[in-house]
């Protein structure tokens, strides 16, 4: 007879496996991709697409009962064409981007001179930007790039935008349910 070590969390006690295979799995094939998840995803040059796995969506944007429920973290995968990428900001944890396909251009920008270090990422290729650090991306190459992101918390506040205007509007996509 198998045992389980660890307790389950109290929400499913009880729970049978076929409901926590149920709730626990989501495909890609099943998700929409949310064009508007983000603030500066309405700007040209910061257009992309977010497929949510796990967490909340776009950073407290709207419930989707599909979505894995979080614990510790939040987990998509980002469509980003050429030409796009998105705007310079913070966040309150971690952020990790890891390259699924096609090449992004990650930056790390320091703060008050605007001076950046940029990382450019193939497949199977990963960075991860700390609180509080400045940081984005950009597709700067000819195909469209598919890659990763997880934040370290299972609700993230909506991103801390290094812009002064995008900060000041931050939550505007939040209202547009």
């Amino acid at each position: 007879m198998t045992v389980a070590r660890h307790p389950r969390p109290k929400e499913l006690e009880g729970a049978s496996i076929e409901d926590i295979a149920e709730k626990f799995t989501r495909r890609f094939s099943e998700i929409t991709p949310d064009w508007e998840a983000f603030e500066d995803a309405k700007i040209e040059g910061f257009k992309r697409a977010q497929h949510r796995f796990m967490g909340a969506g776009g950073s407290g944007k709207h419930h989707d009962p599909a979505v894995i429920p979080p614990r510790g973290f939040t987990l998509s995968i980002m469509f980003v064409e050429p030409g796009q990428g998105n705007a310079a900001h913070t966040h309150e944890v971690e952020e990790i981007f890891f390259v699924l396909q096609g090449f992004l251009t990650v930056f790390i920008e320091e703060e008050g001179t605007g001076r950046k270090i940029k990382k450019r990422l193939g497949p199977w290729e990963c960075v991860a930007c700390p609180p509080g650090v400045i940081h984005g991306y950009d597709n700067d190459s000819l195909e469209p790039v598919y890659f990763q992101v997880m934040l370290g918390i299972g609700k993230p506040e909506t991103m801390g935008y290094a812009d002064e205007e995008l900060y000041k509007n931050r939550d505007a996509h939040l209202a547009a349910e």
